[in-house]
């Protein structure tokens, strides 16, 4: 039990604590949007350097914070988002879509609609991703593996190209089985090996190690299949 004098200290601390304008003061200072910059700094992290990220206030209609400015925007800016307080706003997420950047970049965009405990719209949080650097990826590409500037084999180089013969039998196997070259049980790799004598691959002077090679088996184990053949 406290005693009278302790108990009214404690009353007096406890008062001067929820009165105090300095601790009044911190907790104003505390942004219900802090949260959010704190979420806007990670995503322009993971992405970086191709992400940026734009918290708008709806209450203020200002940008809030940038992650990551690629926009040249700065805070403080108009948001022009009064359409997004509106009842007939129900989307949580809206996009992605596209737009272009100040320096003609185009941009990928998703906005998320942040409510507060109430279900009223707070914030949009806006996630810009520079999508031309993977467009001009792909573009390249494209480009290297076109195959309209590719010519027939030669027959002059693959009349007798054993190994380039080996290859192709052995994966057009491989894909009518729905079979991986690097699960093939010991069944599976004699039943190829013997797939392949019939399609005359063993012709080639080197076929031999190069199947056991491909293969992953000994080339006495090859040959053990072979021989099998002539009883």
């Amino acid at each position: 039990m406290f005693s009278q004098g302790a108990d009214a200290a404690w009353r007096s601390t406890r008062n001067a604590h929820e009165h105090d304008p300095a601790l009044e003061g911190s907790a104003q200072a505390r942004s219900p949007l802090d949260n959010f910059r704190a979420i806007a700094d990670a995503i322009a992290t993971l992405f970086f350097p191709h992400a940026e990220v734009v918290l708008h206030d709806l209450r203020t209609q200002k940008v809030d914070y940038i992650a990551n400015n690629l926009s040249k925007r700065e805070i403080g800016d108009d948001s022009a988002l009064e359409d997004m307080l509106s009842d007939d706003v129900s989307e949580r997420n809206i996009g992605p879509y596209e737009k272009l950047n100040w320096d003609g970049q185009k941009i990928r965009s998703l906005s998320s609609v942040l409510r507060d405990s109430e279900g009223h719209p707070l914030a949009v949080l806006c996630i810009n991703l520079n999508i031309s650097l993977f467009e001009n990826a792909k573009a390249a590409l494209d480009l290297f593996l076109s195959p309209s500037k590719l010519i027939p084999q030669p027959d002059s180089l693959f009349r007798d190209d054993w190994q380039e013969r080996i290859n192709t039998f052995l994966h057009a196997w491989l894909r009518e089985r729905q079979l991986s070259l690097n699960l093939l049980t010991r069944d599976h790799k004699r039943e190829l090996v013997l797939a392949l004598h019939a399609e005359g691959a063993f012709k080639g002077k080197s076929a031999s190690n190069y199947v056991a090679n491909v293969l992953n088996m000994g080339r006495a184990t090859v040959y053990k299949h072979l021989k099998e053949l002539k009883g």
